[in-house]
């Protein structure tokens, strides 16, 4: 019955078939073993690896193993170590490629396996795709990897500060371990509290040990965080990969480097991409998604022939509320200099009371969102153009150039393109953040924000919203070059943009 809901609900034509579920004990190279369930129709159409520190409860398995079993599938649904019954310490992000090899090996040896087998999973389930896509294993056939990264120390401090939604993602991990619903509670001090690796301490009283060292350690060339970087896997990829991302979502960027490096070098590479944030690619974007995967999954792994897919890009352009086909992203376009008035002005950023992230790419309470109480701060600098005579189409990412000079040299700069209607309601387009080098002399900052696809409609006007922070999207610039995990004192930074040299140039539909 749960089977025939999840169809309706996802839109997944036919009826399900009827499947076994066992449980079985996975050795790895250290004689650890890993918790996983078999899911076997009587017929299988193909296999399928999903691996994932989430559990294997009846909710997140529906999503991540019943529904590919109900279409026929074959599915091997694997617990990261030290997650939910798979023994070992739980260290994440940096066990998934030696124990993902571990898997296949066992999966060679077991006398339902019939030689190949594709992957499948979103969000840290896409990242263990990464993480074996680093080693291919002869057997693989397919990939679908919906919102996953394959660098998390890029994600962590690729833009010099510290991204805070690894606070929320630790306090959901610790939880789930010890059986327990997902809660909020207490993370405000931790998200405000300094130091911020002490105040995480006392909130996870050891129950995240990782924690502290990846808050404290934002040289992404030490080597701790090697075995969380995959990019070579960009390179080593050969099976075909569809790629599902949002363009609210944390990952978008990765994503689309993923699709970029694939699609360069010939692969056989899929991307579609919707109007979500993280969690809304599998609530609000499901059945697009389901149905997607299902597609692909059908051509590639059961050898189906007929594909649904009628290009291989597809994106939702906001906006304009319509989906488009396209050869390939991003499409050609012009880059036009957006008409607006001068890009200048003071604002001052002030640490003891961080401007806050309001909407945007977060893990909760993210998204597009309207946007008024932020740019009405004394704290954000607004620039907003004159209403439009004509629509307006972005596709790509836009690039943004500041004349930009503080009196402290510890700084950030965050930037964002809103799209203000007739009313005056404003809603956030598109944004990026930089942590500036505080060796660098005052003059052009060149920012290149995240991709989208977004129509500015006639008579709406375009706004730059400039800021010193976004807490707690980031751990804000204590401002006295403190390492940010363990410092504590706070000093001001007051900015001044020049109108020499400060732009926002877009990449334009031509007309």
């Amino acid at each position: 019955m749960l089977d025939r809901l999840a169809f309706r609900l996802f839109g997944v034509p036919g009826a399900p078939v009827k499947y076994e579920v066992g449980t079985v004990r996975i050795p790895m190279r250290d004689s650890v073993e890993l918790g996983a369930d078999l899911y076997r129709p009587a017929d299988p159409i193909g296999t399928l690896l999903v691996r994932g520190p989430y559990g294997r409860g009846r909710l997140f398995s529906l999503l991540a193993a019943r529904l590919w079993a109900a279409r026929g599938y074959r599915v091997l649904f694997v617990s990261s170590r030290g997650t939910y019954d798979s023994a070992g310490e739980f260290d994440p992000m940096r066990d998934e490629a030696a124990d993902g090899q571990d898997v296949v090996a066992w999966m060679r040896e077991q006398p339902w396996f019939a030689g190949a087998f594709a992957t499948v999973g979103t969000s840290y389930l896409g990242f263990t795709q990464w993480a074996l896509l680093d080693d291919p294993p002869p057997e693989l056939v397919a990939a679908v990897v919906c919102v996953g990264p394959h660098d998390f120390g890029r994600h962590t401090w690729g833009t010099g500060a510290f991204n805070l939604d690894f606070v929320g993602w630790t306090n959901m991990i610790v939880r789930a371990r010890e059986g327990k619903r997902r809660s909020g509670r207490g993370l405000r001090a931790v998200l405000d509290g300094l130091p911020l690796a002490d105040a995480a301490d006392a909130h996870f009283r050891g129950r995240a040990p990782w924690f502290r060292y990846r808050a404290t350690h934002p040289d992404l060339s030490d080597p701790y965080w090697a075995r969380m970087q995959y990019e070579d896997a960009l390179d080593r990829v050969t099976v075909p990969v569809l790629l599902i991302g949002g363009w609210q979502d944390l990952f978008l960027n990765q994503t689309m480097q993923q699709y970029a490096r694939l699609h360069a070098r010939g692969l056989k590479v899929a991307l579609t991409v919707g109007p979500w944030t993280h969690l809304q690619v599998v609530t609000r974007g499901g059945r697009v998604t389901t149905a997607e995967t299902l597609d692909w999954l059908d051509e590639h792994a059961a050898g189906r022939a007929g594909s649904a897919r009628k290009a291989p890009v597809r994106i939702f352009v906001t906006g304009a509320a319509e989906w488009r086909d396209l050869p390939e992203w991003p499409p050609k376009t012009i880059i036009v200099r957006a008409e607006l008035p001068e890009i200048a002005g003071h604002f001052a950023f002030n640490p003891a009371d961080p401007t806050p992230s309001v909407g945007g790419p977060l893990l909760e309470k993210g998204g597009v969102v309207d946007d008024r109480a932020l740019t009405a701060r004394p704290d954000v600098l607004t620039v907003t153009g004159e209403p439009l005579e004509n629509d307006l189409t972005v596709l790509g990412a836009p690039e943004v150039e500041l004349d930009h000079r503080t009196d402290n040299p510890h700084a950030d700069l965050f930037v964002r393109i809103s799209d203000v209607d007739p009313r005056g309601r404003s809603h956030n387009v598109t944004e990026g953040y930089l942590r500036l080098d505080p060796r660098r002399d005052p003059g052009p900052v060149r920012l290149t924000l995240r991709p989208t696809a977004h129509r500015f409609r006639a008579g709406h006007r375009i706004r730059l919203v400039i800021a010193g922070g976004s807490h707690p999207q980031y751990a804000r610039n204590l401002g006295t070059g403190e390492n940010p995990g363990t410092g504590s004192a706070l000093k001001a930074a007051r900015h001044t943009i020049d109108p020499d040299g400060s732009s926002l140039r877009l990449p334009v539909e031509e007309a």
